[in-house]
């Protein structure tokens, strides 16, 4: 990326295309296991969204040091101090394998525990234990992914993630057939052999981006992998810029785990339709989710090259191009709904019943098309206490409604998923309140 940068369409999407089409590989293997454990059965795919949720909420906290190490290096890559860029990367590293260690034993040992005083149902808890014993071991694999993730996205060099993430579902795949059904003389493990996969996949990930990174990046240019001295002030600023963004992403995922452990008090039928909208609504998601990533990239290497005043155009117009794609793909929901449940379950049951809920997160994801740019914009510029204030504040109403709408007034399954709606309105007003009003254009990092 260089001092003069066109902010054009082209030049976006040059950013944000191949961060799309990894995130579209890398939900496949979200996609592929609901698929596979549909055919299993209700409780099966219930025990799956909790299991995979809670471990999804730990590995956010990595996620989130993630975004703030994306965030520096793009600063620091729109300043052309690239000399930098590995020290911030080898910090990267030291902290999250040590992360990994204590949230390892988080997942193994003490989420049993926690998910036992939740579910009420001992089918599902069963199911969710078991795919988390399994899934566990991932966080190690996940965090090398993360780290390596954050320098190529933050140097605007995104086309390599198409690649990692795609071999990382193919192999997903092939292993999901094999282990849940006990296929090509595999053992039959069930819920335990989605869990697995995943985290075979992910290990294949990790050892294809190291490789590639020693063959293909220019490693003195950035100093990367030097892991020559430990640098203390460093790795407090990484964590001033992160921290937030740690609990902001641990905090949001942990309120949609606390959404579906409110679901499950509805029944494992309900469970079952939330598992299915919640694959489907993540897979539509998936461009926002590129272009947010590349609004955090762009408007920290703006802010770096002196020309905040380019970030307000930028968000404009990447919102438009998020809205856009978000009613194209709509389309699927308002005129396919029974064809795009059939790849998740032959029920025509759990079929008709989830008809309702997809077409209560189609009017969700428009408005997070709308919003989560804005709230990606706030974060890039590096106020990431602003942003995660906001994230709080929206997630305790989240949270309040959800039990509200559950438990209290005891409504379908669909009208609970009302709240996501709710939640992205709240998000984008209070982050276009701060990109118009609040003082974010002199943020040092």
């Amino acid at each position: 990326m260089t001092n003069n940068i066109k902010i054009t369409y082209k030049n976006i999407w040059k950013i944000s295309g191949p961060i799309i089409l990894a995130l579209i590989a890398q939900n496949l293997l979200n996609v592929i296991d609901t698929i596979f454990l549909g055919r299993v059965g209700e409780v099966s795919l219930g025990a799956g969204a909790i299991g995979g949720l809670f471990y999804l909420a730990v590995v956010m906290l990595g996620i989130g040091f993630g975004t703030g190490t994306q965030i520096l290096i793009g600063r620091r890559n729109g300043e052309k101090n690239y000399a930098r860029i590995g020290h911030i990367l080898d910090h990267s590293f030291y902290f999250l394998m040590v992360i990994a260690i204590f949230l390892f034993i988080l997942i193994k040992f003490i989420s049993p525990i926690i998910l036992k005083s939740f579910l009420h149902s001992e089918a599902v808890f069963q199911g969710a234990t078991e795919f988390i014993h399994y899934r566990s071991f991932g966080i190690f694999f996940a965090f090398i992914n993360i780290s390596l993730n954050s320098f190529y996205i933050g140097t605007a060099q995104t086309k390599v993630l198409t690649y990692s993430t795609s071999l990382m579902s193919a192999i997903n795949i092939v292993l999901d057939y094999c282990l849940i059904f006990g296929n090509w003389g595999f053992p039959q493990m069930g819920i335990g052999g989605a869990a697995l996969a995943s985290t075979i996949a992910e290990f294949s990930a990790a050892v294809f981006l190291i490789a590639r990174t020693y063959k293909y990046v220019d490693l003195k240019k950035y100093k990367l992998f030097g892991f020559i001295r430990f640098d203390y002030k460093l790795l407090m600023r990484m964590l001033k810029l992160a921290f937030p963004m740690m609990l902001q992403n641990f905090i949001s995922f942990s309120a949609w785990f606390l959404f579906f452990m409110i679901i499950e008090k509805i029944g494992e039928h309900a469970l079952a339709i939330s598992n299915i909208a919640r694959s489907i609504y993540m897979v539509l998601m998936i461009p926002i989710w590129g272009l947010s990533s590349a609004t955090n990239t762009l408007v920290s290497n703006l802010i770096g090259q002196k020309r905040p005043y380019k970030v307000i155009p930028l968000i404009r117009k990447i919102t438009l191009m998020s809205f856009l794609c978000t009613i194209t793909l709509l389309q699927l929901i308002f005129f396919f709904p029974k064809f795009l449940l059939s790849f998740y379950t032959n029920d025509p049951i759990l079929i008709n019943d989830s008809i309702p809920t997809l077409y209560v997160i189609s009017f969700a994801l428009i408005m997070f098309s709308l919003t989560m740019i804005m709230f990606n914009g706030v974060s890039g510029s590096g106020n990431t206490r602003v942003s995660f204030s906001i994230e709080v504040i929206t997630i305790a109403s989240y949270v309040v409604m959800t039990y509200l709408l559950a438990v209290v007034f005891n409504l379908g399954v669909e009208k609970v998923w009302l709240v996501e709606s709710f939640y992205f309105i709240m998000l984008g007003g209070l982050s276009f309140f701060y990109l118009k009003y609040g003082n974010w254009k002199e943020t040092k990092i």
